[in-house]
């Protein structure tokens, strides 16, 4: 039973990983163009806007593939080790990187009085998606982190 979840989770995370890497290589650019051409006056932000995009999808996939060496850990029966700390270390900490990216881009269009409220309302359910993520990640840390730690002492006592 547990290998066949594992395997179902890669299989979702692959899912996600090439659904998003073929929207933003064929969707992306057509949208932007029609954008710039619905609205010629921030059409100049056309290359900034994609470049913020796919900036914020290097932290994306990284977490990603961070998640798969999770659920190999959870294969390997390792789950409860450094490694899988450290995976969900750099979990959250992409997840804040994503975070920051949104957080300046949208600040950004802002400055440029390019704001529309249909953008904001996307970056902001963006931003509190991946605050989620983010928090919850840090509290997985902390609690293999006070697990791994409960079972060594525990080792050391029998």
């Amino acid at each position: 039973m547990k290998r066949r979840s594992v395997i179902s989770l890669k299989g979702t995370i692959f899912v996600i990983g090439i659904i998003t890497l073929v929207v933003s290589m064929f969707f992306l650019p057509g949208l932007a163009k029609e954008a710039a051409e619905m609205n010629p006056e921030y059409a100049y932000l056309r290359f900034p806007v994609l470049v913020g995009l796919y900036a914020t999808e290097i932290p994306f996939f990284l977490a990603l593939y961070q998640a798969l060496k999770l659920l190999n850990y959870i294969e390997r029966d390792i789950a409860f080790s450094e490694l899988a700390v450290c995976s969900l270390g750099y979990i959250k900490k992409c997840a804040f990187t994503i975070i920051a990216l949104y957080v300046i881009g949208i600040f950004m269009l802002a400055i440029q009085n390019a704001l529309h409220p249909g953008i904001a309302i996307i970056g902001i359910v963006i931003i509190f998606a991946t605050l989620v993520i983010s928090l919850f990640s840090a509290v997985l840390q902390e609690l293999l982190r006070s697990a791994i730690e409960f079972k060594s002492e525990n080792d050391l006592t029998v």
